[in-house]
């Protein structure tokens, strides 16, 4: 599943940002530039040539990793997991580790609360994608949305079929709004 998931994502953004197509790859660049925390208003780092080429990899690589995932899927190929016996010091351990792993969760959703939070504050990225957008755009912010907090909380109870599902439709939501508006200048976002 991460081989078809993860090659459909690349194949498509890659060719979009690549070809910049509707000037995908500036407003790429704009949003990776605004989406960074910390950052003054110095110059950047890496240029949007920079992005057109590692796209262009990924345009390269994704229908590769497309197909293969797809052939392993039509030959039966994907693997069955099973887990084996447990003794009790396992279990123990693992009592420890799941313990550890609540932690996380609860770092990862004031993390995650403090990402939404930025990106949804009156100057944030999504909040003016939504105060400028219509319905498919406003549609694009809420899968946007909705597919990071599906995704991390997928992540915390490890559902990888899912949680993979939910990181393709935030990407291809997120590749939507790359596309909407050509009108939108660069600086703008």
């Amino acid at each position: 599943m991460f081989a078809l998931v993860w090659g459909t994502f690349a194949t498509t953004l890659g060719w979009v940002v690549a070809a910049d197509f509707r000037g995908a790859a500036h407003r790429f660049h704009a949003f990776s530039h605004a989406a960074t925390p910390f950052v003054g208003s110095g110059a950047h780092v890496m240029g949007v040539g920079f992005f057109r080429l590692v796209a262009g990899l990924f345009a390269l690589i994704g229908p590769i990793v497309l197909v293969t995932g797809l052939l392993e899927l039509w030959r039966g190929e994907t693997e069955n997991f099973s887990l084996p016996p447990v003794g009790g010091w396992f279990v123990l351990v693992q009592a420890v580790i799941l313990g550890a792993a609540l932690w996380s969760f609860w770092v990862q959703a004031v993390i995650l609360g403090a990402a939404l939070w930025s990106f949804w504050r009156r100057s944030g990225f999504l909040r003016r994608q939504w105060d400028v957008g219509s319905g498919p755009r406003r549609a694009a912010v809420a899968g946007v949305t909705a597919s990071t907090v599906a995704f991390t909380l997928l992540l915390a109870l490890g559902s990888g079929t899912w949680m993979l599902a939910a990181w393709l439709l935030g990407g291809l939501c997120g590749i939507a709004l790359l596309l909407s508006d050509p009108a939108d200048s660069a600086t703008d976002v």
